[in-house]
């Protein structure tokens, strides 16, 4: 047989079995967790300088909160995996801190330190369908977790991209739970009450969260924000009821 022959038949072979080790290669890319939690954190033109840090100074205090740590300690594997993005217009959300997998105090620390440090950013409309979609990208990059978790914080209602149901029905079906934070303003704009619009903490009830175990969390203001978001990521953890939320909740 020509040596040129063998070589075709080779590289033939090769061709076909390169599918099969990017495949194998992939699944042993990511890394088994307790849950894979995405943050996604409204920057839209209703979220002032002022609102925004105090939403990132919120999540950065969650992650120092000792609380937190022993509840990822709790878990089968001990270990979790947080990413956070901010979004705001359909074409607009933003990885401030990448993938990071999470097991004690001292990585909780690490990742509180990104969020610190990451860029502080405002845009101008409320994509919550455009934020859900990118959200449920995000999974399965890194980590592989037995449960997936987007936890969607805002203060308004979709207003640019797809309709909202599209993009969640779309999460639900691929296993995503969905959970809320919604931020009530005490003093909503007349146009607001004229257009019908509803509360935000309804409409996060009745067209945002959704899947198994879902829940919706309600700040009273930006002020009450960091108590807020530290008791939803705790719950959001934990892998059943027990002491540690009853303390989250205290």
């Amino acid at each position: 047989m020509s040596r040129i022959l063998l070589s075709r038949r080779s590289v033939l072979a090769a061709g076909l079995a390169a599918p099969a080790l990017i495949a194998a290669r992939s699944a042993h890319a990511t890394e088994e967790v307790d849950v894979e939690l995405v943050l996604a954190v409204d920057v839209s033109r209703s979220v002032d300088a002022e609102e925004m840090e105090m939403q990132m100074a919120g999540y950065a205090a969650a992650f120092r909160d000792p609380r937190l740590a022993e509840g990822i300690a709790g878990g089968p594997l001990g270990a979790i995996a947080v990413t956070l993005f901010v979004w705001s217009d359909w074409n607009i959300q933003h990885v401030l801190v990448p993938w990071m997998r999470l097991d004690g105090a001292a990585s909780c620390a690490r990742f509180a330190a990104a969020v610190d440090g990451a860029s502080r950013e405002t845009y101008l409309y409320t994509s919550i369908s455009g934020a859900i979609s990118f959200a449920a990208q995000q999974f399965g990059t890194r980590f592989s977790g037995t449960r997936q978790v987007v936890d969607v914080s805002g203060d308004g209602v979709n207003n640019s991209g797809p309709p909202l149901a599209g993009a969640r029905d779309a999460a639900l079906a691929q296993g995503i739970v969905l959970n809320g934070l919604a931020v009530l303003d005490r003093t909503p704009q007349p146009s607001a009450l004229l257009a019908g619009i509803p509360p935000v903490d309804d409409y996060y009830r009745d067209q945002v969260i959704g899947g198994p175990g879902a829940f919706l969390m309600v700040a009273e203001g930006y002020g009450a924000f960091q108590g807020a978001v530290r008791r939803k990521i705790i719950r959001e953890i934990a892998t059943a009821p027990g002491p540690l939320l009853e303390r989250a909740f205290a």
